[in-house]
C-alpha cells in the first residue's frame, strides 16, 4: 500500500529526529561505548529478504531486521541501528545516500565511489558496447572509469592506447593491465584505497581474476559472512561489500556484472556522451537530432575533432539501432 505524503513526512522526521539523536550519542565516545543501548552506526554489508548484515565502525557484525516504516537498505548503505542481544540489532533509520545503483526498477547498491568497466584484449572490446555502458552510468549519475584486461595477449600496445584515448581526451580513466602476469595491477590496487567500487563487463574479460586477485582470501570471507548472517549459499549470489586487505571497498553484486542495458531516449544518449554537452543547444535547429541538419554544432565539433569520430558514429547507431 503506498503512503499519503503526510505518512512519508512522519516517516521521514522520525528518521532524522533519530538520526540527530544517535549523533549526540556518539559525540559523547565514553558514552556511546560503554552503553549497548544507544544507536550505533554502521555499514550494510548484505541483505537477504528482510534480513542484513550491518557492519559496527568497531568492525563487529549484526544480523539486524529493519523496522517497517524504514526504506530497504541496500549493501553500501549506512545506518543507523540498535544491538539487541546475540550480535542481533534492529536497523532504526537510512543515512542519506550519495548515489545508488538501480538495475530494473530494483536498488542494487548505495555510495558507489566508482564503477569500473572491464574490457579484454579477448574476447576483444567492442566501442559501441563501451558506449552503452558508459552512456547508462552517465545518465545514472554514477562515475565510471575503464579497466583494459589482459595486455599480456596484445601485439600491439600502442594501437591499443590509440584506441582508448578518445575515452581519455572525454575525461575517463584508463588502465592497462594483466592480472595473469600482474602486470600495473600493483599500481590499480592504490587507485581503489578508500573508495567503494563495482566492476562491470562482459563474460571472459577477467572479472572474477580481478577480484581474486584484490581479495585473496574472498571465498574465506564469504564463508564468514554466511556463518554470521546465517545466510548459507545465498552470501554467494547477493550483493555484497568486501573490503580490500590493501584498501578500500568492492561490492560484488553477480547479477549486474553484465549490466543489462535500460532503453534510453534519443535525448537521454545524447546526454550520455559527456564530450558533446559543451556543444548541445548550440546548433541552429532546436530541435537538432545532429545528423543532417545544416549547421549542426556537434556535426561541426566532430568535423573540427573536438569531438571523435568514432564516438559520434557511435552515437548515430545508438539512437538508429
Amino acid at each position: 500500500m503506498s503512503l499519503t505524503r503526510r505518512q512519508q513526512w512522519r516517516i521521514e522526521k522520525i528518521q532524522a529526529e533519530r538520526i540527530a539523536r544517535a549523533n549526540r550519542v556518539a559525540d559523547d565516545n565514553n558514552h556511546f561505548e560503554l552503553d549497548a543501548d544507544h544507536a550505533k552506526t554502521g555499514l550494510v554489508i548484505t541483505r537477504y529478504g528482510q534480513r542484513l548484515l550491518v557492519e559496527h565502525e568497531s568492525g563487529a557484525l549484526y544480523q539486524c531486521t529493519s523496522r517497517r516504516n524504514i526504506e530497504l537498505s541496500v549493501a553500501g548503505d549506512r545506518v543507523i541501528f540498535q544491538a539487541t542481544d546475540n550480535g542481533e540489532g534492529v536497523v532504526t533509520a537510512l543515512l542519506a545516500r550519495q548515489n545508488s545503483l538501480v538495475r530494473s526498477q530494483k536498488r542494487i547498491a548505495a555510495n558507489i565511489d566508482a564503477l569500473w568497466l572491464v574490457v579484454a584484449i579477448e574476447p576483444h572490446y567492442q566501442f559501441e558496447l563501451i558506449d552503452r555502458y558508459l552512456v547508462v552510468a552517465e545518465n545514472a549519475q554514477l562515475p565510471i572509469n575503464i579497466v583494459v584486461n589482459k595486455i599480456e595477449l596484445s601485439a600491439d600496445m600502442d594501437k591499443v592506447k590509440r584506441d582508448f584515448s578518445m575515452y581519455q581526451s572525454a575525461g575517463y580513466t584508463v588502465h592497462y593491465l594483466s592480472v595473469k602476469t600482474l602486470t600495473n595491477v600493483a599500481e590499480f590496487k592504490a587507485q581503489l584505497n578508500h573508495k567503494s567500487h563495482i566492476f562491470l563487463g562482459q563474460s571472459g574479460v577477467g572479472k572474477s581474476s580481478l577480484i581474486n586477485q584484490l581479495i585473496p582470501d574472498l571465498n574465506l570471507r564469504v564463508s564468514e559472512l554466511s556463518n554470521k548472517s546465517k545466510l548459507g549459499k545465498h552470501t554467494t549470489t547477493n550483493t555484497t561489500l568486501y573490503h580490500i586487505p590493501s584498501g578500500g571497498d568492492l561490492i560484488d553484486s553477480p547479477g549486474i556484472r553484465e549490466f543489462q542495458l535500460d532503453e534510453l531516449t534519443n535525448q537521454e544518449i545524447l546526454s550520455g556522451f559527456r564530450e558533446f554537452k559543451p556543444f548541445i543547444g548550440l546548433c541552429k535547429f532546436r530541435n537538432c537530432a545532429h545528423i543532417n541538419e545544416p549547421n549542426c554544432a556537434i556535426k561541426e565539433a566532430v568535423e573540427s575533432g573536438a569531438i571523435n569520430a568514432m564516438r559520434y558514429h557511435n552515437y548515430l547507431n545508438l539512437i538508429n539501432p
